[in-house]
């Protein structure tokens, strides 16, 4: 049982990621990661699940190093990667590269395959391994690939030279080696077999979007093209025959983008979503289509469908297509049918992730996760509308959170709907009112709709806060109308409907409207800046990975082009900069405010932080800087996420219940 009270007992609950499901539809694999015995990562396993929901979860594997990514084999083994030493090797012969492994049905588990720049995405058909690894370029892979890799490492070379962009990505530096694609024979996995199917180039090939046919012949893989220098790049989709014969592009539209490639099971079609790319005018839009591989033709899907779908799955005799898209506050699993257009919303609530559909097409096996609980295995029908799914024994399944969780919405000037999920901490009455905390989430085109361990709010109702996390303009789950009311006025109408819903909330009996703060990540971190350039009804901010001074971060971010289509070139186009820019209105700001970054965060750089925080300071404004070197957009590790949630207690605790400031022991 958890202990929301104990960061200790919440740092050790289990968490879920990835399932697998064997071939013959018996066997049904995930990770579950766990608290290292030191504290201070957590460890990957692989657990096997009854699809049955009759037995409880067994352990398959155990490693000091992580497990992750299981993905059957045709002959019901099961392939993983890992970053464990061979058994079999030397020690001084063991790389710390990530591996592709294979565990028998029977047996234990041996190493397949480590090349020297590691194993990154992994596929199985038919008689055909794909997968994709790191090589440096102008090199061949293998041999000479990793003698460039010593020559560096010898020389004490870290230098990286860029001829294209981007550079890096989240907390990552591209380079100097990169994604390509190869095949190998499933009977044969060594270096001499492997079939090279991509070029040598800059973070052209798009590591996690690749796709295997069910023959195992085919191939398909993302691939970055240069637009303008204006505009950047789009991603365009590349069919390639698994023995290296022959390559060709099956989707490429100028403004668009493709990506999340599924096979239909004769492998004559693929199912993927075409990814309208922004502009100043309007948002990026998703939305389902086919590509035909006899002629490249690409037919729209569900034209009418008003939510952004994704990772679509394919039912095995290619009669439907399932897919998740997020829809007020939840994120479902949908049935499209492919021969009468019909959408189906298969489950009733919670967040879905991780589809995957038995050989009969009959059932679905998903981890389902919700704002109270986090994910867990599940089973339900392909068919069928709102579907409350079984749950499959496995560890980390709760059994109560420190509250309860109900909906709060208003109607906004525009006419539009503004709903939040409204965590309240037992014991909250009109007799015992709780403290208040707006909590904006991140993305901004994303939504409150599922379990998160960094920005969990159950940690907050433990210690006897509300929580607010409400869905302003922007949010997924509502229809485009709903993004593009915000697209390019992230200080207007997101705002005003955070304070509309706030105005709401603080009404309530159960809520104590004098005891507020706001809080958030992200783009909820800049919102939380810009709440304090706008008003002081709050008694305290906290602000993490934030944007601040937007001219600067239109450059420094990992993806300007992405940032740039929306709010404009800072020189050529400053209006909306200087519109929604919170730097410029620091002076307006009365709020004790916490800022927090990390310096590896490449999506928001730490500049970000640093100049923030000494605006503040200058500006004679009460204000603290908890800065973590080793992190990066998020915090990850158990000991930082510890003393990253310590320090917000405290400095809530001071300025929201009148509390002496009390430093975290560890500070």
């Amino acid at each position: 049982m958890t202990d929301f009270a104990s960061f200790e007992s919440y740092n050790s609950t289990p968490r879920l990621a990835s399932l697998a499901l064997s071939p013959d539809g018996t066997r049904l694999v995930t990770v579950v990661s766990s608290l290292a015995p030191d504290g201070k990562t957590w460890q990957g396993a692989l657990w096997e699940v009854d699809p049955t929901g009759e037995r409880d979860a067994t352990r398959l594997t155990y490693s000091t190093k992580s497990d992750a990514a299981p993905v059957f084999a045709p002959d019901g083994s099961l392939l993983f990667l890992s970053k464990r030493p061979d058994p079999l090797t030397k020690p001084d012969e063991a790389k710390d590269k990530t591996a592709l492994w294979r565990l028998p049905v029977r047996g234990e588990a041996a190493e397949v395959l480590r090349p020297g720049g590691g194993v990154g995405q992994v596929r199985v058909a038919g008689e055909t391994l794909l997968l994709t690894s790191y090589a440096h370029r102008l090199v061949e892979f293998g041999g000479e690939d990793d003698a460039k890799r010593k020559a560096r490492e010898d020389a004490g070379v870290t230098a990286i030279l860029h001829e294209s962009y981007p550079i890096r990505y989240w907390d990552s530096d591209l380079g100097p080696s990169y994604p390509r694609l190869f095949s190998v024979p499933l009977d044969r996995p060594a270096a001499e077999h492997v079939t090279a199917l991509s070029d040598d180039s800059e973070s052209r090939l798009s590591d996690e979007d690749i796709a295997l046919s069910p023959d195992g012949r085919w191939a398909v893989h993302g691939y970055a093209v240069d637009v303008s220098a204006a505009y950047g790049r789009r991603t365009e989709l590349r069919l390639v025959a698994t023995d290296g014969s022959s390559s060709r592009v099956i989707a490429s539209e100028e403004g668009f983008s493709f990506f999340d490639a599924a096979f239909t099971h004769d492998s004559s079609a693929v199912i993927a979503i075409r990814f309208r790319e922004s502009t100043a005018d309007a948002p990026y839009r998703s939305s389902l289509v086919r590509i035909d591989l006899a002629d490249d033709s690409i037919t729209p899907l569900a034209p009418d469908f008003q939510e952004e779908p994704a990772h679509p799955v394919v039912s095995p005799d290619s009669s439907a297509v399932f897919f998740v898209a997020s829809h007020l506050g939840h994120q479902p699993v949908w049935r499209l049918d492919l021969a009468t257009g019909e959408v189906t919303k298969l489950t009733l609530s919670g967040y879905y992730s991780d589809v995957v559909v038995s050989p009969d097409g009959e059932t679905l096996y998903a981890l389902r996760n919700s704002v109270d609980h986090p994910p867990q295995p599940v089973r339900f029908a392909s068919t069928g509308a709102d579907q409350d799914p079984a749950r499959l024994p496995a560890p980390g399944a709760l059994t109560s959170v420190p509250g309860t969780l109900t909906e709060v919405s208003t109607v906004v000037a525009d006419g539009r709907t503004v709903r939040a999920w409204l965590v309240l901490p037992d014991g909250a009455s009109a007799d015992s009112p709780a403290p208040l905390l707006l909590w904006v989430h991140g993305g901004p085109v994303m939504s409150w709709n599922g379990w998160t361990w960094r920005w969990n709010p159950w940690l907050m109702a433990a210690r006897g806060y509300a929580v607010l996390l409400p869905d302003p303009a922007l949010s997924t789950g509502y229809g485009p109308d709903f993004i593009a009311a915000g697209w390019g006025r992230w200080g207007a109408e997101p705002y005003t409907d955070l304070m509309a819903i706030t105005d709401v909330t603080v009404e309530r009996p159960e809520i104590d409207g004098s005891r507020t703060a706001a809080m958030g990540g992200s783009f909820g971190g800049y919102m939380a800046n810009w709440i304090a350039t706008q008003t002081d009804r709050f008694r305290a901010i906290v602000t993490h990975a934030s944007l601040w001074h937007l001219d600067a971060f239109s450059g420094a971010t990992d993806d300007s082009y992405f940032w740039m289509r929306e709010m404009g070139d800072p020189i050529t186009r400053p209006e909306r900069v200087l519109a929604n820019s919170p730097h410029l209105r620091v002076a307006d700001i009365k709020t004790p405010m916490l800022v927090i970054h990390g310096d590896k965060d490449y999506r928001v750089p730490i500049g970000e932080g640093q100049r923030l925080y000494f605006d503040l300071v200058r500006h004679g404004i009460t204000a603290k800087y908890l800065y973590f070197p080793t992190e990066n957009h998020w915090i990850l590790t158990p000991g930082n996420s510890r003393v990253w949630y310590e320090t917000v207690w405290a400095f809530l605790a001071e300025h929201v219940l009148d509390q002496e400031w009390e430093r975290p022991e560890l500070l």
